[in-house]
């Protein structure tokens, strides 16, 4: 197999299997810049996973069709702000613990959405969507020597939606008013608030920002790769999430790269059976190789990566 045909088959792959992981690694990047950790984007991508799927799957059942597929994904943006609420009220409002308060929110997202699952459907898992998200090739950019099969062939729309969202989300934050104040109330809330910025109502958009794109990336990963929902759907891809966000430094350029790395990590998982040079290892380390990936990523630059210097710290308006 040539050099061509191995990047053939896992660059769409990597490509792919990063959008859940940019989509969701964004929001925790608005919540964390707002001064709010939230260790809760597993949890986000459960309940975001779910409200897609059972959304189609309504949907489809009444006749509606392909868009479907596309109102569920709405339907999860939406469902995945408000599920949020329950962590922002949680750690602004009541000031608990936020890490604590994120593990809760994975918790109860698992048992709550498989238990509605249960009661819904009398089984485990739903049943699979007919109008999932299915690979393509873009019309002429595809044909482009070299790039063409890399980037454009066998790829899902999510992944360019991802990478879209990830330029817009590093326009947001570093060239508007709105992007100025959410770092702001990040980096020193106290003097946020003599500015006259109203630091409880940012952080709250934040957690919210945070729930829609954590969602979404659940959502995403639901109607492409699994075509549907169970208590294993998302196995650890928040966390993984996670670590992109604080290996690209709290930026949304460099959790893309992240995410990307992390999902070349999965691609091989997926494909190293393919590959020639990789057809001997063991799958057993193919498959724990992303997951090995993320403790050294972290192990090697949490102590490095300087996050918000407010992160984490509850705020009571009026002190100094």
């Amino acid at each position: 197999m040539s050099l061509m045909a191995v990047l053939a088959l896992v660059v769409p792959a990597a490509i792919y299997a990063a959008a859940p992981l940019m989509l969701t690694a964004l929001g925790g990047l608005f919540s964390e810049r707002s001064g709010v950790i939230n260790i809760g984007l597993e949890g986000l991508m459960v309940v975001g996973a779910f409200s897609a799927i059972v959304t189609t799957l309504t949907l489809e059942a009444a006749g509606v069709g392909a868009a479907s597929t596309w109102i569920g994904l709405l339907a999860a943006v939406v469902i995945g702000a408000l599920f949020s609420l329950i962590h922002g009220l949680a750690s602004i409002h009541f000031r608990a613990d936020q890490v604590v308060s994120g593990v809760a929110i994975n918790l109860l997202a698992v048992g709550l959405c498989v238990f509605l699952i249960k009661l819904m459907y009398g089984k485990g898992q739903t049943d699979y969507i007919s109008n999932r998200f299915y690979r393509f090739d873009v019309p002429v950019l595809s044909d482009i020597p070299v790039i063409g099969p890399l980037f454009f062939s066998s790829t899902y729309i999510t992944s360019f939606m991802a990478i879209a969202l990830a330029v817009i989300v590093y326009f947001v934050i570093y060239f508007t008013p709105f992007g100025l104040r959410i770092r702001s109330v990040g980096e020193h809330p106290q003097a946020a608030d003599t500015m006259g910025i109203n630091v409880t109502r940012m952080r709250y958009i934040g957690v919210m920002l945070s729930g829609a794109f954590g969602a979404l990336g659940g959502a995403a990963l639901a109607v492409t790769v699994t075509g549907n929902f169970s208590g294993t759907t998302i196995a650890g891809q928040g966390f993984m999430a996670l670590a992109a966000l604080i290996f690209g430094k709290w930026h949304p350029l460099g959790a893309m790269g992240a995410a990307l790395f992390f999902g070349f990590a999965q691609a091989l998982s997926i494909t190293g059976a393919q590959i020639p040079m990789l057809s001997s290892v063991p799958s057993v380390f193919l498959l724990i190789a992303p997951y090995v990936l993320t403790i050294l990523a972290l192990a090697g630059f949490v102590g490095r990566s300087e996050g918000p210097k407010a992160l984490g710290s509850a705020y009571l308006k009026g002190s100094r």
